[in-house]
């Protein structure tokens, strides 16, 4: 590390995502015990429990669904409120990066022709200043060289946030905030849609039904966290 690094981290110490514990220098993000401590959702052709594809089964036609790790306590709380609300974007392509890496040899990106980060109405992106998704594809594509596909699909209504919602409040909140921009952009094309967290899937189906327009599509779905309620007593 040269000498304006060292300064740096003296002065601004870089900090894990989860616990906030000082980085090592060959850590990136996420310290080593906060690593190995991810409860990690699995995929094996599908995931362990078949739960995440049934979200989706009989709203949106889909092709692999999987997520990297349960949404079960306050680290992992953490880890996504410093990339979604404390603009540390390094997170979102640094464990993007680790999901992409441990996926590899799973086949989940098999035939996969490109990547689209769920949008976010330019006004929670001007108010942001970032959509923390495209951070995730960064990382994903950093390690998997899928290309990304930008403009297919707009965010055309600034819904309400979700949080507390129930289901059928959910669905009911993210009907037609979406829209179809270029078909041609993803017509024929497996496309895989990339959010930071599923919970009842309600914002991807709507999402997907407006990529579902294109001719041709096939639509898998990843996510870094999974917050609903199976497996491990979750």
């Amino acid at each position: 590390m040269s000498l304006y690094h060292n300064l740096l981290d003296f002065f601004f110490p870089r900090t894990c995502a989860a616990c906030g514990r000082r980085l090592a220098e060959d850590e990136a993000s996420l310290c080593v015990p906060c690593i190995r401590g991810l409860d990690r959702v699995g995929y094996g052709g599908k995931d362990e429990h078949g739960a995440l594809e049934r979200l989706f089964w009989g709203q949106l036609p889909i092709e692999r669904v999987t997520s990297f790790f349960y949404y079960s306590g306050e680290n992992h709380q953490n880890i996504l409120h410093n990339l979604k609300y404390f603009r540390r974007k390094e997170v979102g392509q640094d464990v993007g990066a680790m999901f992409a890496e441990e996926l590899l040899d799973s086949g989940f990106f098999e035939g996969i022709d490109g990547i689209v980060a769920l949008p976010l109405h330019k006004k929670k992106r001007r108010q942001r200043g970032y959509n923390q998704c495209d951070y995730i594809v960064k990382g994903i594509c950093r390690v998997t060289g899928i290309p990304v596909i930008k403009g297919a699909v707009e965010r055309v209504v600034n819904n309400a946030s979700q949080t507390r919602r129930s289901t059928i409040e959910r669905k009911e909140n993210v009907e037609g905030i979406f829209r179809l921009k270029s078909a041609d952009l993803v017509a024929g094309k497996h496309v895989l849609l990339v959010d930071d967290v599923l919970t009842t899937g309600s914002t991807l189906i709507s999402c997907g039904r407006e990529l579902a327009k294109a001719p041709g599509i096939r639509i898998s779905i990843c996510t870094l966290a999974y917050a609903g309620e199976f497996g491990n007593g979750k």
